[in-house]
């Protein structure tokens, strides 16, 4: 048994990490979801500022968008020329997949400085890539809405998961020390 945690330490240390990380991240997420529950920003600070950017960035395309708060659930309508197209809700808002990517640097961790910066540089991509992201579904879903399958759960997830994906394969290969430790 010695044997084997000797041989695989470094595949340990990197589940028992990442799984901290991520258990004391999503526990934070989900303590700030309760205790936004009545704020001003409905539903979710993250989620209402994804919504009015999703906006603005709908309308500097070109079209007429508006987005109001969905009456019936905890999500913020999408509309363009008065048609009701897309709701962002709290999983539009790309905070659990920036835990999944924080967790997994974390966990393969290089120095300090490169790690924090890297963590920071990749929070803001994976949610620029978010938000780009619903603008084109939302463009996608008023004019294609027989599509709202495979756009919404085949070609958006690919292009979200796919993007962090790149970025934690940049980071293994280029600024991890677990990696270099092994090499």
């Amino acid at each position: 048994m010695r044997e084997l945690l000797t041989k695989y330490k470094l595949v340990i240390r990197f589940i028992i990490t990442f799984l901290l990380v991520y258990g004391v991240l999503t526990i934070g997420y989900n303590i700030y979801l309760k205790l936004s529950d009545g704020s001003k920003h409905y539903p979710d600070y993250m989620t209402n500022l994804v919504a009015r950017q999703t906006n603005s960035l709908l309308n500097s395309v070109g079209y007429k968008a508006e987005v109001i708060p969905h009456p019936k659930e905890p999500s913020m309508k999408v509309i363009i020329n008065g048609k009701f197209v897309a709701r962002v809700i709290e999983g539009c808002n790309a905070v659990s997949i920036i835990i999944l990517f924080l967790s997994f640097i974390v966990a393969f961790a290089g120095k300090i400085k490169t790690t924090v910066l890297y963590c920071f540089a990749g929070s803001i991509i994976i949610y620029a890539f978010n938000l780009i992201r619903i603008v084109i579904l939302s463009a996608g879903l008023y004019h294609y809405p027989w599509r709202r399958e495979v756009l919404h759960n085949v070609i958006f997830p690919m292009v979200i998961y796919g993007t962090v994906f790149i970025l934690w394969m940049f980071w293994v290969n280029r600024f991890s020390k677990n990696v270099k430790a092994n090499a």
